[in-house]
């Protein structure tokens, strides 16, 4: 982790997170998606995304794949590197909360410290964890890329599943089965949380 300078200061901006709610007609939230490779996340995540979008809601997504093309581009795939991809991403999430942003995050994200650590940067019920739950045979069935072959033949280290841990959510705000579920239903379940927790008005 980065060591913090001593000569910074928070600086409050005139134009609010409340006042930027107030303005999209929402809250602003962030929704992190966690499980294996080959989940579901990314797809859920835009699936998501785009049904907010199409209520009127500001939305971004930040997927894994994307985020290492320029903002965590230096990092590789150790534990010490995914540890700091996820703090960094944390941070641009937290700082998206105050923009009044509904902020959809897909990470792999295997260590339950980190995802903690993601929770604990911003205040209660502001971060709600999506695992998407799916069976590592069904994972590897939809691996187009062929990542965990690589892996199996140990071509790729630290792969999550395989050659490195994933540890499942203890307590997430929402478990969706990701193997059995259609996507739609996947997608009305998320937005069905987001009505119960106050976020959004209508998922209609």
């Amino acid at each position: 982790m980065t060591k913090q300078s001593s000569n910074t200061v928070w600086h409050h901006a005139t134009v609010s997170r409340i006042r930027r709610e107030q303005q999209n007609g929402h809250k602003s939230v962030i929704i992190w998606f966690t499980g294996l490779s080959g989940a579901g996340k990314s797809t859920l995540a835009h699936a998501v995304e785009e049904r907010l979008y199409q209520l009127g809601c500001r939305t971004f997504v930040l997927d894994g794949d994307n985020v290492r093309h320029g903002l965590c581009g230096d990092l590789g795939f150790t534990d010490e590197d995914r540890q700091e991809n996820i703090r960094r991403i944390a941070e641009l999430a937290k700082l998206m909360l105050e923009a009044g942003t509904i902020s959809l995050t897909a990470f792999i994200s295997p260590f339950r410290a980190e995802r903690n650590l993601a929770r604990k940067l911003v205040p209660h019920g502001d971060f709600i964890e999506v695992y998407c739950s799916c069976d590592l045979s069904i994972c590897e069935q939809r691996d187009v890329k062929g990542l965990y072959k690589k892996a199996r033949r140990g071509e790729i280290k630290h792969f999550t599943g395989i050659s490195s841990p994933y540890e499942v959510p203890e307590n997430p705000e929402l478990s969706i089965d990701t193997g059995s579920h259609s996507l739609d239903e996947c997608v009305d379940q998320v937005l069905a949380l987001l009505v119960e927790r106050g976020i959004i008005n209508n998922a209609e």
